[in-house]
């Protein structure tokens, strides 16, 4: 990173805005706010607001994930970067990658997917509840075994689910080893 002068620190300071937020949100909705909605809400509901958040989420990740690549990309002819640019550069790249699968694709079909399980359970009374609030034998695992249709249904929506946790995960990687690089490169604190 280049030293000195009010453009270099600004951008400097933008940049680890960006990288930080991105990261502290990330780890927000990851580890916190999914687990908490989950357990709080009746299943549907707690569908419907995932399905609001996720696009916000997933594009501003994006976002961020542009813009700490277009402050890192300019810096010094690549031939020259340091082995710490170079890794923060493929990082910052991976997780612009990763977040715009997740942005532009992932997040459209499971989306999808979800409202199509929720569908075929609402036909079947099924929904209003509080995950862990059932008593006796599980509906959901009964429907799938009554229902090939739900089944296969449900197994495309923890597909595009699961290699959306997998890019999500990735990305929150990403921006932690790049705060991790930021941070062994202080001078002081």
């Amino acid at each position: 990173m280049e030293d000195g002068g009010s453009s270099g620190s600004l951008t400097q300071v933008v940049h680890l805005l960006v990288l930080s937020g991105a990261w502290g949100m990330q780890m927000w909705v990851t580890f916190a706010s999914g687990f908490v909605l989950f357990r709080a809400l009746p299943r549907h509901t707690f569908g419907l607001v995932q399905s609001k958040l996720f696009p916000f989420y997933f594009h501003i990740s994006m976002a961020c994930a542009f813009v700490s690549f277009c402050i890192l990309a300019p810096q010094r002819a690549w031939a020259q970067l340091t082995f710490w640019e170079a890794s923060q550069l493929f990082l910052t790249l991976l997780s612009l990658t990763l977040a715009t699968i997740n942005a532009r694709w992932l997040e459209p079909r499971t989306t999808a997917a979800m409202w199509a399980l929720q569908t075929v359970e609402k036909e079947r009374g099924l929904g209003g509840e509080v995950p862990g609030s059932h008593q006796g034998a599980d509906p959901y695992r009964q429907l799938r075994g009554q229902d090939p249709k739900y089944a296969a249904l449900r197994q495309i929506f923890f597909q595009y689910h699961g290699l959306s946790a997998v890019c999500n995960l990735g990305c929150l990687v990403s921006n932690g080893l790049c705060l991790a690089a930021l941070a062994l490169r202080l001078g002081s604190l």
